[in-house]
């Protein structure tokens, strides 16, 4: 399968070249030139636009930011659709609301393109290593011809449901990461401040009821204080508006979402939205100041 790839961010540039790693040829669009000399350094082909990188693929890959990227991406005059062949399959794997999946699922179909939602879960760390978690929307046969990509980039994939599934499911994965979060970074403010050990004290609760892959993941960052973002608080604020959104067209209420959704919204406004999400720390330390 020939894969166009667009937008090499922190998740994206690893998830290419790990296909790259897996011998698919692979050309690949991003805004940064830097980032397209390291991908040609590494087997990949970069293209100067969209339309070139996907006019003679089989697979159209997309990893962006937020729903305005990835809808200009796709829908624009230089876009996927414009550009890409009939029966191309169109993989959205960025982290969108479930609306603008059905949205881009809608208008494939007009222009004969397979399109797949399917967010990742897993952060930096899982795009590196290829562990990520996967959750598709869309058809079954798709999902299918997808699946030895998605062998490759995770090590769960799963078809959710139709088309805005996947993106349903990320919202709900969004949540918990966020919640789990801030519980964690309350639990080392609150063992730090009571005279404990906190590398002690996590060790001991991940290996009981309150272990977790974020306690995990994020053990590190909270011990050290270091928050370079695998993660960045800017996108789990925009996710967190994505659950929200969802959660009201659905008619469900998320008390606990709304609580969290406004302390990421505190901490962003505080200037830490450049930092990784575990820097939910630094608004507990702050409410927590002497």
């Amino acid at each position: 399968m020939r894969i166009a790839w667009i937008g090499l961010g922190i998740m994206g540039s690893p998830m290419a070249h790990n296909l790259l790693k897996a011998n698919y040829p692979l050309t690949a669009h991003t805004l940064e030139q830097h980032k397209l000399d390291h991908l040609a350094a590494h087997g990949g082909t970069p293209a100067p636009s969209v339309g070139e990188a996907v006019q003679d693929a089989d697979v159209v890959i997309t990893m962006l930011p937020a729903d305005a990227e990835v809808t200009a991406v796709a829908l624009g005059e230089e876009g996927v659709l414009e550009h890409a062949r009939p029966g191309t399959l169109f993989i959205d794997m960025s982290t969108v609301t479930p609306r603008t999946a059905v949205t881009l699922a809608q208008a494939g179909a007009e222009r004969g393109l397979r399109v797949l939602d399917a967010p990742v879960s897993g952060g930096e760390a899982g795009a590196v290593e290829g562990t990520l978690s996967i959750m598709a929307g869309g058809e079954r046969a798709d999902f299918e011809a997808a699946r030895p990509l998605f062998d490759v980039l995770g090590s769960t994939a799963a078809l959710c449901g139709p088309h805005g599934a996947g993106q349903t499911v990320k919202a709900a994965n969004q949540l918990i990461v966020a919640a789990t979060l801030q519980a964690c970074a309350e639990a080392v403010v609150f063992l730090e401040r009571s005279g404990v050990d906190p590398a002690v004290a996590l060790d001991v609760l991940n290996g009981g009821l309150a272990g977790s892959a974020v306690l995990d993941r994020k053990k590190h960052a909270f011990l050290t204080r270091d928050f370079t973002p695998g993660f960045r608080i800017d996108l789990h604020h925009k996710d967190m508006g994505i659950v929200t959104a969802a959660a009201r067209e659905a008619g469900v209420a998320l008390p606990l979402c709304g609580l969290v959704a406004q302390l990421v919204a505190a901490v962003r406004a505080q200037g830490d939205g450049g930092l990784d999400h575990s820097a939910l720390l630094r608004g507990v330390e702050r409410m927590s100041a002497a």
